[in-house]
């Protein structure tokens, strides 16, 4: 990762800890939450899961400061699966709805709910990082999820921008595998020669880590 978004990756996780910190005292700011909403399933459908990997300020968080305290354990195969994360999607969306029908006609309250919805998400990200990867919360995100099925859409998976593998220098260390904070099995990819799972950030880890520079992402 170099250039602008390599800063932006290091730094924007200021941007979370200011608005938990700010909106608790002045709510008003909740609705630039929406921001950080739209983007990552926007994005998507051009850039796959570009936003969460290198601009998504909690992302930032997960990387710069959960990654010191996480254990570094395997996501639960449970948090992985589609129906738990629908499921987790369903919910949590509908808790967000049900309490902006409330808030509504309000803008202090209104801000609240984004204010309330980032801190309780925020606390849950730090709990799983710390007992698992500390990108765990990215795979059952409600917003990467939703970023997730729309890097699905045939038309347009192709066009993405993908890990890409140079097969030439390749020596089937796995470290990229190894070496990806949403577990994805980026070796098992080579032959396809892009990394075409839904679920990757594009956050460069394993281009990175790879002791050949064999991977690059376009």
């Amino acid at each position: 990762m170099t250039g602008v978004k390599s800063i932006i990756h290091k730094w924007s996780w200021i941007l979370l800890v200011a608005f938990c910190t700010v909106g608790l005292v002045y709510p008003y700011i909740g609705a630039i939450a929406l921001i950080c909403m739209l983007a990552p399933v926007v994005l998507a459908f051009f850039k796959g899961r570009m936003w969460c990997g290198k601009f998504c300020p909690r992302g930032s968080f997960n990387d710069i400061i959960l990654s010191k305290l996480s254990r570094k354990n395997t996501i639960p195969g449970l948090l992985k699966s589609t129906w738990f994360r629908n499921l987790f999607l369903a919910v949590l969306m509908s808790a967000f709805a049900v309490q902006m029908v409330f808030a509504w006609g309000s803008a202090s309250a209104v801000g609240q709910v984004f204010v309330r919805m980032i801190i309780i998400t925020t606390l849950l990200a730090v709990i799983l990082g710390i007992f698992f990867n500390h990108r765990t919360w990215c795979m059952i995100c409600p917003m990467g999820t939703m970023a997730h099925y729309a890097a699905k859409v045939k038309a347009l998976k192709t066009k993405l921008t993908h890990v890409n593998f140079n097969k030439n220098t390749c020596v089937n260390c796995k470290v990229c595998s190894k070496s990806c904070p949403m577990g994805i099995e980026v070796f098992n990819h080579k032959n396809k020669g892009k990394v075409f799972d839904p679920d990757c950030l594009k956050c460069s880890e394993c281009v990175d880590k790879c002791p050949k520079k064999s991977l690059f992402i376009s």
